[in-house]
């Protein structure tokens, strides 16, 4: 599966990408729990694609870190796809 491919509202994503940048974190609070949030830029050999990274993910990537999403989920913020792994998916470092 590659960037070029993903639709938004699009789940059970397995893909490999490159970290570009990511953003300082955010935090937010949410029903009374803290969390962070992050915006990172991916990219494969068919383009780019922003990664929102939550809370513990934010601290496992910096630029230039190959990475393998698991189960991932594509949705749409202001008409700009965006890359998850979500609640159900996972993130790891290759």
């Amino acid at each position: 599966m590659n960037i070029s491919g993903l639709k938004p509202r699009q789940g059970k994503i397995d893909i490999e990408l490159t970290i570009v940048s990511v953003d300082p974190p955010k935090e937010f609070n949410k029903f009374g729990n803290i969390g962070k949030v992050a915006n990172a830029i991916v990219k494969d050999d068919s383009g780019e694609i922003k990664l929102t990274l939550w809370n513990d993910d934010i601290e496992k990537v910096k630029a230039g870190d190959k990475i393998k999403i698991t189960n991932g989920y594509v949705s749409e913020f202001q008409g700009e796809k965006q890359l998850t792994a979500g609640r159900f998916g996972k993130l790891e470092v290759l």
